[in-house]
C-alpha cells in the first residue's frame, strides 16, 4: 500500500543552476494545490542535517522564476555520503513530518535521495545541473541558459580576437562532458573543438590547423575548450610559441551558472516540478524525472545511475564539417 503523502520537502543540492527557482515554485504550488503542506529545506543536504527548514506558503516563491540560483541555497555535504548522516537525515525529515523530499540536482544528489528512499522518505529527484551529464535525460535544468550565456560571451571574444588577428582559447564550464562546448562551437562557429570525450591530445593538429586557416586568409582561430581538458593557459602558451600568431586564453568560469533562466529552463523546469509532485502523489519513491522524445517520464534512480551517455558521433562529425 502507497505511502499517505502529507508534506513534502525540497532542497537543491551540488551546483546551482539556472531554473532551479522555477522547479522550486513548481513543487511548492503544486503540493499546496493538491492539499500538501511543503517545507523548504536551506543549502541542501548540510541544510537538511543542520535543521535548517522552512514552512513555505505560494507567496514564498513569488517572483523568482526569473531569478538565477536558488533561492534555498545549495552546498555540497561530505557527512551525507556516509551511511550515518543519511540516518540522520531521514530521522530529521520525521522529525518535522515530511514524508516526502523532491531533490534538484546532479547524479551526487540522487544518491543521497536514493539513501533517503530505502530509508522510508519518499523521494523524487530533478536533472538540475548546467552539464547536461545526466544519461537517463535529453534535458537538464540550466544547460539551455548556461549555453546562451557562454555563446553570448565567445561572439564577444571572437570579436576582438578577429580585430587583432589573435587565436582564442575560451575554455567553457561542463566538468568532463563536453555538451556546452560542443553546442558553442557550432553555435559560434569555432575552427576547433575540445571534447573530453573525443580529444586524443594532439595539439600539433591544432597548430597545423591555425597555421593552415592564416594561409587561407582567416584572421582568427577561435578554439573551444571544455573544462574537462583544461589547461588553456599553459595550451595558449604553447600554441603561440609554435606558430607565433598572438594567441590569448579566456576562461569563463561560474559566469555560466548565473543569470535569469531561459523561457525553455524556466518551462521545462516547471513541469518537472510539477510532474515530481504527482508521481509522488501516485507512490513512486526513488525515481528521477527526465524528459526524452518530447515526453516528461521517470526513471528508478539506480537505473538512471548506471546509464551511460556520450557525445552524438554525427554531431561531432557535423562540427568538424563546419569548421572548415
Amino acid at each position: 500500500m502507497a505511502k499517505e503523502i502529507k508534506t513534502i520537502g525540497v532542497l537543491t543540492s551540488g551546483g546551482d543552476a539556472p531554473g532551479m527557482n522555477a522547479a522550486i515554485r513548481a513543487v511548492v504550488r503544486t503540493a499546496i494545490a493538491r492539499g500538501l503542506k511543503v517545507k523548504g529545506i536551506k543549502k541542501g543536504y548540510q541544510g537538511l542535517l543542520n535543521e535548517e527548514i522552512v514552512d513555505m506558503e505560494a507567496k514564498d516563491v513569488s517572483d523568482i522564476i526569473q531569478r538565477g540560483g536558488t533561492i534555498l541555497g545549495t552546498a555540497r555535504c561530505l557527512e551525507f555520503k556516509e551511511a550515518e548522516g543519511q540516518k540522520k537525515g531521514a530521522e530529521i525529515c520525521k522529525k518535522h513530518g515530511i514524508d516526502g523530499i523532491v531533490v534538484i540536482g546532479g547524479d551526487g544528489s540522487y544518491r543521497g535521495a536514493q539513501a533517503l528512499s530505502r530509508l522510508g522518505i519518499n523521494t523524487i529527484g530533478l536533472p538540475g545541473t548546467i552539464d547536461l551529464d545526466i544519461a537517463c535525460t535529453e534535458y537538464t535544468i540550466g544547460f539551455d541558459t548556461a549555453v546562451n550565456t557562454a555563446m553570448q560571451a565567445i561572439d564577444k571574444v571572437k570579436d576582438t580576437s578577429s580585430s587583432h588577428e589573435r587565436c582564442s582559447i575560451i575554455e567553457v564550464m561542463g566538468r568532463n562532458a563536453g555538451y556546452i562546448a560542443l553546442w558553442c562551437g557550432i553555435a559560434n562557429g569555432a575552427e576547433d573543438i575540445l571534447l573530453p570525450e573525443k580529444y586524443d591530445y594532439n595539439e600539433q593538429n591544432i597548430i597545423n590547423n591555425i597555421i593552415t586557416n592564416r594561409k587561407h586568409g582567416k584572421t582568427h582561430h577561435i578554439i573551444i575548450n571544455a573544462e574537462g581538458i583544461g589547461h588553456s593557459t599553459s595550451m595558449a602558451r604553447r600554441i603561440e610559441a609554435a606558430t607565433g600568431i598572438e594567441t590569448r586564453a579566456t576562461i569563463l568560469g561560474y559566469m555560466q551558472r548565473g543569470g535569469s533562466p531561459t523561457a525553455k529552463d524556466r518551462y521545462y523546469a516547471s513541469i518537472m516540478g510539477a510532474y515530481a509532485v504527482d508521481i509522488m502523489l501516485e507512490g513512486k519513491t526513488n525515481r528521477v524525472v527526465g524528459y526524452q522524445h518530447g515526453e516528461f517520464i521517470d526513471f528508478d534512480i539506480e537505473d538512471a545511475l548506471q546509464m551511460e551517455k556520450g557525445i552524438n558521433d554525427y554531431q561531432f562529425e557535423v562540427s568538424h564539417l563546419l569548421s572548415i
